[in-house]
């Protein structure tokens, strides 16, 4: 039975890697932060199968002992101060965890079980200010954040271990992905909540910035095999993961508040509070290396998406 460490196991995309993971038979440990209050929303159902270890990205310590425990097969880092507005107000925090926390990781498993396969999660914030368009594997980077500072840091540590060592060591260059599960602060899940509260009268409107910036939206279930699939090939290397198409704020809205059978005309109030100083530009990705290679396709459209994440919320309202 192989056995993979996931950090970060708590969050969307740690929570969909272990379904998936545990679908195919894996013995899945998460790493834990020691927090007060522990937020298992998104594993409740699947709590009981995963054995969980406390541990700190910024701790090393933590992170050998439970790579000399466990011994895992593969590693997924997904743990990290993901929030770019935060990021400027925690330079310094999103820095150790997302930039250092890598190297941590990186080191834990070369000192303690140097074959494990190790899958780090970069991001399309990397690009920034975008030097081109669509955004490639050989795209260079321009980040317009410390969260894209760091993540850029993590990328490059990544490649130097795998080259440095000999290790197997992948980096996704993952694109905005989202679900039911995702954090509120997200512009998508703030629609599809707000959009299920209107409905049901338990709100009147819809707060929101820039309505024409635009993104490419996939679905974190799909993004997940993207990651497990990179650890199964026979050379470690880099993918875009994108769905390759663009969609407006205004799009996300329409589809939503149709689903529910209501004009976002009625609802939706632009806020100079929610526009962003210095907005990213337009934010698409090539995946057709991981097309190719890794044999990927996206399952879950735009569409099918946005209805998805609505249909659930009205579902935890009603």
């Amino acid at each position: 039975m192989k056995k993979a460490l996931i950090t970060g196991i708590t969050g969307q995309d740690g929570s969909y890697l272990a379904d998936l993971l545990l679908d195919k038979g894996y013995k899945v440990y998460g790493l834990k932060r020691r927090t007060a209050t522990p937020n298992f929303e998104n594993i409740k159902h699947i709590q009981n199968e995963i054995e969980f270890f406390s541990g700190d990205l910024r701790d090393m310590t933590s992170l050998a002992e439970a790579v000399q425990a466990i011994q895992p097969d593969e590693v997924y880092n997904l743990a990290a101060q993901s929030f770019v507005g935060d990021s400027w107000r925690q330079p310094i925090y999103t820095s150790e965890v997302t930039g250092l926390g890598v190297t941590n990781m990186l080191e834990s498993i070369r000192l303690s079980k140097p074959d494990a396969r190790f899958y780090q999660a970069s991001s399309s914030e990397m690009f920034g200010k975008v030097i081109e368009t669509p955004q490639t594997e050989n795209t260079p980077f321009y980040p317009r954040s410390p969260y894209g500072v760091a993540k850029v840091y993590g990328h490059w540590i990544t490649v130097n271990y795998r080259e440095s060592y000999g290790m197997y060591a992948c980096s996704g260059i993952l694109f905005n992905h989202e679900s039911p599960r995702r954090g509120i602060e997200f512009v998508t899940r703030k629609v599809s909540d707000s959009v299920a509260k209107i409905k049901l009268g338990l709100q009147d409107k819809l707060l929101l910035g820039n309505l024409d910036a635009k993104r490419d939206w996939g679905f974190a279930g799909d993004y997940v095999k993207a990651m497990w699939l990179m650890l199964q090939q026979e050379e470690p290397d880099d993918y875009v993961i994108a769905t390759g198409e663009t969609h407006t704020v205004k799009e996300l809205i329409e589809i939503a508040f149709e689903h529910v059978g209501l004009n976002w005309q009625d609802y939706v109030v632009q806020d100079a509070r929610f526009m962003r100083p210095a907005e990213v530009d337009i934010l698409l990705g090539d995946p057709t290396k991981a097309k190719k290679q890794l044999n990927w396709e996206p399952q879950v459209n735009f569409e099918q998406l946005v209805k998805m994440m609505v249909e659930n919320d009205l579902q935890k309202y009603q």
